[in-house]
């Protein structure tokens, strides 16, 4: 009579080169065998897309701002030395049908399909000397910033840093959620590659 030892999927695996091929292909079909391919990484997302925050005091100057792609979504990072949960910087984020330049209501191009204005209660210049701490140009792609290939970026655009606070326009491929972020010395937005976990299609170079 014989019997039969259940092993874990691994050992099972390895075990099947030193069966007799009667017992090896009686062995259980798992995906590994069978050569599938793993699932695509699922993202379910649950974010608020909140619209603002609250400083709590004079925040330092915008040192940097950069990008980076996670496995779930986009992420624009803006450098402010000296922020933290206790010294939070303020902002402002909503999508728009335009990106107009603060204080004088210029339209300024952004591409993609949607439009993403992020305002952040730091200035990009420094506030003694007026010495510009990121060298931006209005209407110009973030200096150093570049979002080619992202999921959902399309676009940075630098729109004005007036009177203690500095404006962004991220263009997007589609309107997706977003969630910010105050960590140490950093405020974080990200967007996500989809919506709900599900794609979204409307897409524009």
């Amino acid at each position: 009579m014989q019997r039969w030892i259940i092993l874990p999927t691994a050992l099972a695996l390895a075990a099947t080169t030193a069966l007799p091929a009667t017992m090896a292909a009686a062995a259980p079909t798992t995906a590994a065998t069978a050569g599938a391919v793993e699932p695509a990484m699922q993202c379910p997302i649950g974010w608020d897309s909140p619209p603002e925050g609250r400083s709590t005091g004079q925040v330092p100057e915008l040192r940097g701002i950069r990008s980076g792609e996670h496995p779930c979504y986009d992420r624009l990072v803006f450098d402010v030395p000296g922020s933290s949960s206790a010294n939070p910087v303020g902002y402002q984020v909503r999508y728009a049908d335009a990106l107009l330049q603060d204080a004088s209501g210029n339209p300024l191009p952004v591409r993609g399909a949607s439009v993403l204005e992020v305002m952040v209660d730091s200035p990009a210049y420094d506030r003694q000397t007026m010495t510009p701490t990121i060298p931006g140009r209005s209407g110009q792609p973030l200096p150093g910033v570049d979002v080619t290939g992202y999921r959902t970026f399309r676009d940075t655009v630098f729109g004005a840093s007036f009177e203690g606070r500095t404006q962004i326009g991220l263009g997007l491929r589609a309107r997706l959620p977003y969630r910010v972020l105050q960590l140490d010395d950093r405020l974080v937005v990200d967007v996500a590659h989809t919506g709900n976990g599900n794609p979204t299609t409307p897409t524009q170079n």
